[in-house]
């Protein structure tokens, strides 16, 4: 297994993890309806994107995208309305910012 398909499945694993355990403490089908997901998960989520960048400083982007972007595995898997993937997508773009701003500075501080 090369490094790269390392910290894909790392990054994957741990966003899959992560909204999992956001809708089951949460107790909600969808983790952004439960409180928890926004002053626990989300925010884990963002450091843990800082790490991945610090850790795999080549195109940070990557695990950003990877952590926040796994939820609409979730999502699909716990049989959320197709209807509302698009929006669903359009939503965890939005919340992809902040962690690709720390993927990205991850990686700049593990470069000095």
């Amino acid at each position: 297994m090369t490094r790269d398909s390392l910290a894909y499945t790392l990054a994957i694993l741990t966003g899959l993890l992560l909204w999992s355990a956001a809708s089951h403490f949460g107790q909600s089908r969808e983790p952004w309806d439960s409180e928890l997901y926004w002053t626990l998960f989300y925010p884990l989520a963002v450091l843990l994107s800082g790490i991945f960048g610090a850790a795999f400083p080549q195109r940070p982007w990557r695990w950003a995208l990877c952590l926040i972007g796994s939820q609409l595995l979730v999502m699909a898997a716990s049989g959320a309305d197709f209807g509302l993937l698009p929006l669903g997508a359009v939503m965890l773009a939005i919340l992809s910012l902040p962690a690709l701003g720390a993927a990205w500075l991850g990686a700049k501080l593990s470069r000095r």
